[in-house]
């Protein structure tokens, strides 16, 4: 969830996708062909003649058609993917580091927040983590180099503006930044945040972030049925200029709300680990789209 700063006191949890090689074809002429003959001068034997007939209709494979192979298996070879799990486990223990102001371009805002949870306690921190890190498995069996901006679900941080610097740092292809948002009970569905010119770093990959907003909403709605939102943003997507995740980015960059937390239908999807796969699938092919679309 994307919140304004929270005061020390109220931090202990936010409420709110084998070639075959043939070998040329030779059309018959309605004629009888000349008997084969050895290298010897004298008339093949039968089995030599099938062994030739064998070798002329399969050729080997080529190294353009094993690379054709790698491709089709590894689609993600050579790119590189940053996911930031949104929040950290351990941020309502430290209240004062995560208040702490750090500039995001266009203003100062806290450094992080704790996130929200679910109504019996399922946290935004634990949600991320978990789809984090399925999505990650994910794209590095597709070939891609992944990297998380954090390691644990314990510790606290990192800051906000630390996490754009892990994509910046990496030349990411393109970064995700995964939530659930915590709005009231009434509200569900799930909306992508991207980012807007602010004279800023981000400018130059505002225009590929609303690519990979766009493929990313597809293929979520597609691959989970989960609704678009009913309270933020126009057919699940929203753009923002407030976050410092965003407004630091130097490469193409999106937010994902999966759904509201505190929505009793939401949250039952958030709490089902067979739903969370759902989750990381979408996602990675949403990402796959993106990343392998001739634009």
């Amino acid at each position: 969830m994307i919140r304004r700063p929270l005061a020390a006191a109220a931090l202990a949890l936010c409420g709110v996708g084998a070639v075959a090689c043939g070998g040329a074809e030779v059309s018959g002429t309605g004629a009888s062909a000349p008997a084969a003959s050895s290298r010897h001068g004298r008339p093949a034997a039968p089995q030599d003649q099938a062994a030739d007939t064998a070798s002329a209709g399969t050729a080997a494979p080529t190294t353009r058609t094993a690379a054709a192979s790698e491709t089709e298996a590894r689609p993600l070879a050579g790119k590189v993917v940053v996911i930031d799990p949104g929040h950290n486990g351990g941020n309502f223990r430290h209240t004062r580091e995560i208040n702490q102001l750090v500039d995001i371009s266009n203003q100062k805002k806290a450094c992080d927040t704790t996130g929200t949870s679910t109504n019996d306690g399922y946290t935004e921190a634990a949600f991320t983590w978990d789809v984090s890190n399925r999505l990650a498995k994910l794209l590095r069996a597709q070939g891609a180099t992944v990297k998380l901006t954090r390691t644990s679900s314990t510790a606290w941080g990192p800051c906000i503006n630390q996490r754009a610097a892990v994509g910046n740092k990496a030349k990411a292809d393109a970064a995700i930044s995964i939530h659930g948002d915590g709005a009231g009970a009434n509200l569900r569905g799930f909306h992508i945040i991207m980012p807007k010119k602010i004279g800023g770093p981000v400018d130059r990959v505002v225009k590929d972030s609303a690519r990979l907003g766009t493929d990313v909403r597809d293929a979520f709605h597609d691959g989970t049925g989960l609704p678009y939102s009913n309270y933020i943003g126009r057919q699940a997507l929203n753009y923002r200029s407030d976050l410092g995740g965003l407004n630091l980015s130097t490469v193409p960059k999106i937010f994902i709300e999966c759904g509201n937390m505190r929505n009793a239908k939401d949250a039952a999807r958030f709490k089902d680990s067979a739903f969370r796969a759902k989750m990381a699938r979408s996602l990675a092919k949403g990402l796959e789209n993106y990343l392998t679309s001739a634009r």
